[in-house]
């Protein structure tokens, strides 16, 4: 058994038993969570796979299984199952058992971000992971702003978002430092964190953002609201 594919048993073993406890039973919600890690699986295995074969990052053998595919290790290819489902089972977790009021933010807030993210990205356009990652976040708050995504408004995001990042640090800490992930120093911009790119922090909020806001759209229609906020 692979250091990376224990990481990935360990990333989901909480979440995957206590899915059938009675007060979550976040296995009635599975046909939703399959629909958000598929479908936005399938945007950044792509990615992921084209990253790879243009040499943004690699995977050490000594800690993946040999044979790859599309690009990419089997280790790999589970990660984008195990923390997709630990992040939306947490995310139900959340509006589970903390009050869910509206955050004091509208849909405006993100306008920011929207650009300081696309200028920065423009600035590092000659470092592929730099400027993929900061565009494809860029776009898709974009994309939440116009089609006025609610459930940016509320604090279960944002507090999802924050818990999150604990086991992210603690994940991305061994993926960057045996390494199991060897990133291409010319493709990003050096900033770290100990070992784990700034980069990382971006990709890691894309994806969150992409699972809940997939996730919504597929459990209530009503988590796009054309109405001003």
């Amino acid at each position: 058994m692979t250091v990376y594919l224990i990481i990935n048993i360990l990333i989901i073993i909480i979440p995957l038993i206590f899915s059938f406890e009675k007060k979550i039973f976040f296995i009635k919600k599975l046909p939703d969570a399959a629909i958000s890690v598929t479908a936005v699986g399938a945007v950044f295995l792509l990615w992921d796979s084209l990253a790879a074969k243009r040499g943004d990052w690699s995977f050490n053998p000594e800690y993946v299984t040999e044979l790859p595919f599309i690009n990419l290790p089997l280790e790999e290819i589970l990660f984008f199952i195990t923390v997709p489902y630990s992040i939306l089972f947490l995310y139900e977790c959340v509006m589970l058992y903390f009050t869910d009021n509206q955050a004091a933010v509208n849909h405006n807030f993100l306008i920011l971000p929207v650009i300081l993210f696309a200028l920065t990205g423009l600035f590092f356009h000659e470092k592929n992971y730099t400027f993929t990652v900061l565009m494809y976040l860029s776009v898709l708050l974009l994309i939440i702003i116009l089609f006025r995504f609610n459930f940016i408004l509320y604090r279960s995001f944002y507090l999802t978002v924050l818990i999150s990042f604990i086991p992210f640090l603690i994940v991305n800490y061994f993926l960057t430092s045996l390494p199991v992930v060897i990133y291409n120093s010319a493709e990003i911009t050096g900033v770290k964190l100990i070992t784990i790119p700034a980069e990382d922090f971006f990709y890691s909020a894309s994806m969150i953002i992409s699972w809940i806001a997939v996730y919504r759209l597929s459990k209530d229609r009503s988590v796009i609201s054309y109405k001003t906020v």
